[in-house]
């Protein structure tokens, strides 16, 4: 196996998956950042929050094929090179970090839902449907994204290792799902203490929200005015 072309994978993926096509779809369409409103987070859910559904779509699509396509290409060309599926899987793990820490982003990136969907997609394309089924139930029930993310994050690995057993590829799925629990570490809070935002719930811009502010602060102001001194 070929040392070199492990790391042309690995540094291949992490780079596609560097891809914020949140931010990136927001700016085609006119829309604000998304990590300027709402959850912050350069996600598809959150563009969802701006009202653009097509935007929003978008963005999924792009993201899930960001993980799809880096660990497709290693599957078809991979073999040509002596890489196997345990390459191609841990290239798909590479692109999820990369969209968790974009080199082009600052580092700051999403929690990774659709970009994990891709690659399990890619892996196993019967797990990938059961661990997609898992997160639409879920999101239907309680339109929660953030519970349907976790919920079927930390399913994915037991239906690999329950149905097609252990491999090396559960190696990466692991490690996707507990970086994805991680992520919403916030929104777990938010889920406990009743505040989290459900799926479709438009939020106001962090700028609205602060212009806002100062509108309110400003009539407070003028009913306190200053006495100045020579003046009766």
């Amino acid at each position: 196996m070929n040392a070199l072309w492990i790391l042309v994978a690995l540094f291949g993926g992490y780079l596609v998956g560097s891809l914020s096509y949140a931010v990136l779809v927001s700016r085609a369409f006119g829309l604000a950042d998304p990590r300027s409103y709402g959850s912050g987070n350069p996600g598809a859910t959150n563009v969802l929050r701006s009202g653009h559904r097509g935007a929003a779509m978008l963005t999924l699509a792009l993201d899930a094929l960001k993980g799809y396509v880096p660990v497709l290409l290693v599957l078809i060309y991979g073999p040509r090179v002596g890489l196997g599926e345990t390459v191609a899987a841990f290239t798909g793990l590479a692109a999820f970090v990369g969209h968790l820490w974009p080199v082009f982003f600052h580092f700051k990136g999403g929690k990774g839902v659709a970009t994990a969907a891709g690659v399990i997609m890619a892996i196993n394309p019967t797990l990938g449907l059961c661990t997609l089924a898992t997160w639409v139930v879920m999101a239907v029930f309680f339109r929660y994204s953030s519970l349907a993310a976790l919920t079927a994050a930390l399913f994915a690995p037991f239906y690999q290792a329950l149905i097609w057993g252990l491999d090396p590829t559960v190696l990466a799925i692991v490690p996707m799902s507990l970086l994805l629990v991680w992520r919403h570490e916030g929104n777990i809070r938010k889920l406990l203490a009743g505040t989290e935002g459900k799926i479709g719930q438009k939020s106001a811009p962090a700028v609205a929200a602060s212009a806002a502010a100062v509108h309110v602060a400003k009539p407070h102001a003028q009913r306190h005015p200053k006495h100045h001194k020579g003046h009766h």
